[in-house]
């Protein structure tokens, strides 16, 4: 099984405004999606703009970089990766021109079936610039366009020959449209400001840039933005199901974000308060692995009676250190990323709190930070169940040779990391901690069932 990719999508149709800049500053929001490569894209009366590389948006991006492009309409991509490599061809937007002109293409997801689906385009003469399987949706597209009236019906057609994950951006010459997949895996939201419409794969963005959230897109739904005015496809929902993947909630997602409804804070605070229910113990301290252990830290903190600690200082120059590529720059970046706050744990009993577990390395670097610093006793709790298989649709979980569910026993992990105890949420309460979401979830890398088949 192939690592796949966890990405960050933004869009902006703007008469009036600067929309490099709008995608720019959406883009830096989204950083946290994806730290190996961005890019924008953006139409000038017509005429299709790009900058792209691989780097964090604030270093791909300069001034002089943001006023060559311009634009009324703007495509922008935050990406991280394995497949493929950290390579520039492999940054998106996706650009092409064909007979009917332009398109730019940004994905958050991940198809399947996409080695027949290579091949059945080469067979019919496609050449392939990128190893991403975002390129096949751009060629499914532009093949589409070839016999239909307009760009948003060859979108329509192209995907209901698609099966996985899509979260998709499109931008034709006249057109901004945003698809989502029919069985809703990842998060694709819309906002306004103004005259100008924005989407975003979150809420954090749109806040980022002033937009005001209006709603999620449906699964299966296409929206069609042209010259301001909005109208939304639905003939792709009408056997759509939503299964929302339930790792945006416990580690993907801003906390500022609201995904399907449900605060992710909300969220990951609820799962602190099950973990405590579930896996109470006598300790003098609870502090959680920043970021994404942090609320649910507090929730447990809240719901144990135990006070709260910032007992791990995380280095803000260093990036999340589960999507950085290769083992080995994993567990050296954690030392770089996370010091132990002596003060806090020293001479204690503390409870310490990580969004998951996954080869475990991680957890065992961070457990010896902790005695290193005099903690007494170090009790884990994970706001995730044990993973017991990949995913398939956009999320970087490898495969059952390097999860540590697969290969141990919940003791023989405590004993592997060095923890005292070690508890992770039931599936049960992993369904609870999102009780106002309007959607349903994937659970898959958790349980072995998909949606679909894979």
């Amino acid at each position: 099984m192939s690592i796949h990719e966890e990405c960050g999508v933004f869009g902006v149709y703007d008469p009036h405004g600067d929309c490099a800049r709008t995608t720019y500053y959406g883009l830096y929001a989204l950083q946290h999606r994806g730290q190996e490569a961005c890019g924008i894209a953006t139409m000038n009366d017509r005429e299709l703009s790009f900058h792209k590389d691989v780097g964090l948006v604030g270093e791909v991006f300069s001034a002089d970089a943001l006023d060559r492009l311009g634009g009324t309409m703007a495509v922008g991509h935050v990406r991280y990766s394995t497949t493929g490599g950290t390579r520039r061809e492999n940054a998106q937007p996706l650009t092409i021109k064909y007979v009917k002109g332009t398109l730019a293409v940004a994905h958050n997801g991940n198809l399947a079936g996409t080695a027949e689906l290579r091949t059945a385009f080469e067979y019919r003469g496609a050449i392939f610039q990128t190893t991403t399987d975002s390129e096949l949706i751009a060629y499914a597209i532009a093949q589409e366009r070839l016999r239909c009236r307009s760009v948003e019906e060859a979108v329509c057609q192209a995907l209901r020959d698609l099966r996985g994950a899509y979260s998709l951006i499109v931008m034709s010459p006249q057109k901004l449209i945003a698809a989502r997949d029919p069985w809703g895996f990842r998060p694709l939201c819309m906002g306004r400001r103004g005259d100008a419409v924005v989407f975003a794969s979150e809420t954090c963005a749109l806040s980022a840039v002033g937009a005001a959230f209006e709603r999620e897109l449906d699964p299966g739904e296409i929206v069609v933005v042209e010259n301001g005015g909005v109208r939304s496809i639905r003939e792709n929902c009408e056997n759509a199901s939503s299964h929302m993947c339930i790792f945006e909630y416990i580690y993907f997602a801003r906390p500022d974000s609201v995904i399907c409804g449900q605060s992710v804070h909300e969220a990951r605070r609820n799962a602190g308060r099950f973990l405590a229910r579930e896996y109470p113990v006598a300790a003098d301290v609870v502090i959680g692995v920043p970021d994404s252990g942090l609320d649910a830290a507090m929730g447990y903190a809240e719901e144990s009676g135990i006070p709260y600690g910032t007992g791990l200082v995380k280095n803000r120059y260093v990036g999340r250190t589960f999507i950085t590529p290769g083992q080995q720059s994993r567990e050296q970046a954690v030392r770089i990323k996370l010091g132990a706050l002596r003060s806090c744990v020293q001479g204690r009993r503390v409870v310490m709190i990580d969004d998951s577990i996954v080869r475990g390395t991680t957890s065992r670097q961070i457990v010896s930070l902790l005695r290193e610093a005099g903690a007494a006793e170090v009790h884990m709790r994970s706001s995730a169940p044990p993973f017991v298989s990949p995913c398939y649709f956009g999320t970087d979980i490898p495969d059952k040779d390097n999860l540590i569910a697969c290969r141990y026993s919940v003791e023989e992990i405590r004993a592997l990391i060095g923890a005292d105890s070690l508890g992770f949420l039931s599936l049960d309460a992993l369904h609870q901690i999102a009780p106002e979401a309007a959607c349903g979830f994937c659970d898959g890398c958790f349980t072995g069932k998909y949606p679909i088949s894979v």
